[in-house]
């Protein structure tokens, strides 16, 4: 084979590979049932996702509240030449103000939002791809006015969100994260002089009949801190002057069957951990998992006298030690800069939220969207406006109502 032969025959090789992981086609799906089988199918070791965009976790989301908040599935897959599917993007498309907005599936209850992916597809994706996305999402009819993609990781285990490609902006928070190195001494995750206050408290509520630190894998073990959480978090956000979220329409259903929904490799679609005795649950922390990373999404612990023994830290410690040795490689405990947050993760991950237009009015849209959460991330991050907003959404809260 001749020089010129041999090069000519790399470079067709590497056309064809290229050709085989550039988007072809792009299919839209308006009913997360019809979309189930080739969204489970990309759930598998050579894609990359986050456990927020697992079908059991979002079709939860979508049965108890998405359906009920006027929220119709969008889901995106772009598939190559040969129809094998390379990416799926779980949006929700609902009118706000007459404009048809998609976002994310999964509301307020997603820490992070990403498409699925194809690894192979991941490593070489280029805006072309992206906007071969939005082109077919263009060609709606009009039904989709503007893209409202928030809290956006810039990369999930080591691979680049494609969707960075598209013009963004830094999200309204950020997510405080523990990076976890291969073998690390416990001393390097959580400071030895923290652990040894956490024992020192600890050794208080060791003293109760029964007392442990629970992942809860039987059904009776998760409804027994479901039905804990649902009693306590309520009185908590009272005492905090907090509206109760989770008594929005749906919400708990949601939650319960997401915690009871068993997934292929064993685990949950949101996992309970806690810290309990014969008399009581002490302490409350659910998030997801995935065999590389947790990611926090709600807790809460006891009213009672316990409550003094900082048992909401003690279960953290318990959970940040069960993944290390699980060889996971991050942890983090959802959006927001509460003051507990920082004792445990000192990095933060970066996110990204991107508005785009797609028809003239959704062009305004999109640009009102980006100014507002420009605004609120400055808000948050100015103490001075921070606490005029806090002063204000206080005053609002306990508002009589008029007559």
């Amino acid at each position: 084979m001749t020089v010129a032969a041999a090069i000519d025959g790399r470079v067709g090789e590497i056309r064809t590979q290229s050709e085989a992981t550039c988007v072809a086609s792009v299919e839209i799906f308006h009913d997360i049932a019809a979309a189930e089988a080739v969204w489970r199918a990309l759930e598998a070791p050579a894609s990359v996702l986050t456990p927020y965009q697992r079908f059991d976790f979002l079709a939860a989301w979508q049965n108890h509240i998405g359906t009920a908040a006027g929220v119709t599935p969008l889901i995106v897959v772009a598939r190559d030449a040969q129809r094998r599917p390379l990416l799926l993007l779980p949006l929700g498309l609902r009118r706000e103000n007459g404009i048809g907005v998609a976002r994310f599936l999964g509301g307020k209850h997603t820490t992070f939002n990403m498409p699925i992916c194809r690894r192979d597809f991941l490593s070489g994706a280029t805006r072309d791809d992206v906007d071969a996305v939005l082109s077919a999402l263009r060609a709606q009819r009009g039904a989709v006015d503007a893209l409202a993609l928030t809290q956006q990781p810039r990369q999930w285990q080591g691979f680049a969100n494609p969707m960075a490609l598209l013009p963004n902006q830094p999200s309204v928070n950020a997510c405080p994260m523990l990076s976890i190195a291969p073998g690390a001494e416990p001393s390097s995750l959580i400071s030895s002089s923290f652990r040894r206050r956490l024992k020192s408290k600890e050794r208080k509520l060791q003293a109760l009949p029964g007392y442990r630190y629970l992942q809860a894998e039987s059904d009776a073990d998760i409804c027994r801190l479901l039905d804990a959480f649902f009693t306590i978090k309520p009185q908590r956000m009272a005492l905090q002057k907090l509206p109760n979220v989770f008594a929005d329409p749906g919400v708990e259903a949601f939650i319960r069957r997401a915690c009871h929904t068993r997934l292929p490799d064993g685990g949950h679609a949101i996992e309970m951990h806690g810290l309990i005795c014969d008399e009581e649950v002490i302490a409350i922390f659910a998030g997801v998992a995935d065999g590389d990373r947790f990611s926090m999404m709600f807790n809460t612990y006891t009213l009672s006298a316990s409550a003094h023994f900082s048992p909401g830290l003690i279960l953290m410690r318990h959970i940040v030690d069960q993944y290390a040795a699980q060889n996971y490689t991050s942890l983090d405990l959802g959006i927001g800069s509460d003051d507990y947050k920082r004792l445990f993760c000192k990095d933060d991950d970066e996110i990204f939220d991107s508005f785009a237009g797609l028809t003239p009015r959704g062009r305004l849209a999109a640009s009102g969207l980006s100014a507002l959460n420009a605004l609120k991330r400055k808000v948050k991050q100015t103490p001075a406006l921070m606490k005029v907003a806090q002063t204000a959404r206080g005053v609002l809260h306990h508002r009589p109502p008029r007559p």
